[in-house]
């Protein structure tokens, strides 16, 4: 790679920050456009950016992060791909981060060549980690179940979203649908149609987005995952998710474009 070489300079460090410009956005630019300690430094291509190619630099987890905002601003900003990328980025330096020794041997963990995989000197391979979850929008009449997650709960004007959940082993999709909206609400559902999915950084998820439509019970919040949930009609919604996620679009499927 040239000094002059134009590209995308996805920078990260601490725990889910990563470098913007003055604009707010992914560097963009010959290495100039970086801040002089980082002109020199060993990034690594791992994807391309219309047409312009993509770098990596993992700054680590106990790094100066002062000129460094979180990763969720490029979405709540509008960026869709640019938080696609930086996404993808960490996921990458997520994996780095936690495999530095084999699980099966113990050895030291290197990069392999030509690929995004970490071997052993036993010859032991590992690859990027990716956690299959679900997230669904469920339907009653003109109203859809939202629920405040307590992960995230702030008492003033709480955010409202879909349920979601980690699929579990030897569970189908649909399966883990069912499940964790009966366990975390009470509910049951039926009609479950798969939407869409989003890959989620938070740190490697796979977010695959369902409808479905209610079937029978009554809410019953799980305490240990929710503060509360209820039915809301389009007229009368609480705060939601911010626009880019698949949370947001599985809202606005069940209730109208205009969400």
């Amino acid at each position: 790679m040239s000094l002059t070489e134009q590209a995308r300079w996805f920078v990260l460090g601490g725990d889910h920050l990563v470098l913007l410009d003055a604009q707010g956005q992914i560097p963009q630019g010959s290495r100039a456009c970086l801040p002089p300690p980082l002109q020199d430094a060993p990034f690594e291509h791992f994807d391309d950016w219309d047409g312009a190619p993509c770098y990596l630099l993992d700054l680590g987890a106990d790094a100066d992060v002062q000129a460094m905002a979180g990763l969720r601003q490029l979405m709540v900003g509008g960026d869709e791909e640019g938080f696609r990328l930086a996404g993808r980025a960490w996921q990458l330096a997520t994996f780095r981060r936690s495999h530095r020794f084999c699980g099966e041997c113990g050895a030291p963990m290197a990069p392999k060549s030509g690929e995004w995989a970490l071997g052993c000197s036993q010859g032991h391979l590992v690859y990027p980690r990716i956690s299959p979850c679900i997230i669904v929008a469920v339907r009653k009449g003109p109203a859809v179940l939202l629920a405040a997650h307590r992960r995230h709960y702030q008492a003033e004007d709480p955010m409202y979203t879909v349920l979601a959940g980690f699929v579990e082993a030897g569970e189908s999709l649909e399966q883990c649908v069912a499940r964790e909206v009966f366990e975390e609400s009470g509910i049951r559902v039926d009609n479950i149609r798969y939407v869409a999915s989003q890959p989620w950084p938070f740190p490697h998820s796979l977010m695959m987005g369902f409808t479905a439509d209610y079937q029978s019970g009554e809410i019953r919040v799980q305490d240990e995952e929710l503060v509360a949930a209820d039915f809301f009609e389009a007229d009368a919604l609480p705060r939601l998710p911010p626009q880019g996620t698949i949370a947001r679009r599985l809202i606005a499927l069940c209730l109208g474009d205009g969400v």
